[in-house]
């Protein structure tokens, strides 16, 4: 999958550091793979859930989530945003 954009990953890294191996994990996996459907991405991420028009990730441990918009017919990923819990939680996201 082409992942636009790795910056918002690095971003994350920066703030939340004893998460940059969850996350680099992440995008490892999702550059590597080309997945067609959201069953086959939910075959790769078991706690990726399906919100609207975007998926959520739980990364590690559930201390993040990772928004994003996934073309699977295009194999594009959008990453939206990476929140903690709580700022998730408030649903300012969505807007």
């Amino acid at each position: 999958m082409h992942i636009i954009t790795r910056t918002r990953i690095l971003e994350a890294i920066e703030a939340h550091p004893d998460c940059e191996t969850n996350l680099n994990g992440w995008y490892r996996v999702m550059k590597r793979t080309r997945f067609r459907n959201f069953a086959e991405l939910k075959s790769s991420f078991g706690t990726v859930d399906k919100v609207g028009h975007v998926y959520v990730f739980n990364v590690a441990g559930n201390k993040l989530r990772l928004v994003a918009a996934i073309h699977f017919n295009r194999g594009k990923v959008f990453i939206r945003s990476i929140l903690t819990h709580a700022k998730y939680d408030e649903d300012k996201w969505k807007e």
